[in-house]
């Protein structure tokens, strides 16, 4: 099963994503943790991540380099209203799949949609190609 794990401290937002994933079939996991977050990737239940800004005293940009270490394919999603496009680019660098805005409408949640939908193609590509 196509497990997804929503890292966010905003509580509204990871339900509203949550449910919006339940309904479209996926395995949800929500956590503010980074420790959680963690948990779930070495345990290899999530391979596409919804990353939020701020967690646990740490943000994304000191994030995403540690979670790429625990799982290379792992397909990291940035949602962020408030992000530079130097910061984009700096994370683009260390790896994430897409920058989404935090969605407020149906046009935003259809493409959060259709980012995680595509990078789960995408790494069933890239573990096909790995056989």
């Amino acid at each position: 099963m196509q497990g997804l794990l929503i890292v966010d401290e905003d509580l509204v937002s990871r339900k509203q994503m949550a449910d919006m994933f339940i309904e479209s079939g996926y395995n949800v996991i929500v956590t503010n943790s980074v420790a959680n977050a963690l948990y779930g990737i070495l345990k290899k239940t999530a391979q596409v991540v919804l990353l939020g800004t701020k967690f646990d005293e740490i943000n994304a940009a000191e994030l995403i380099p540690l979670l790429k270490q625990c799982n290379r394919k792992l397909s990291i999603i940035l949602v962020a209203a408030d992000t530079s496009l130097l910061r984009i680019k700096k994370l683009r660098a260390e790896g994430i799949f897409y920058h989404a805005l935090k969605p407020v409408d149906a046009e935003d949640r259809e493409e959060i949609l259709q980012a995680v939908e595509c990078a789960f193609k995408n790494m069933e590509k890239l573990q096909t190609a790995d056989k």
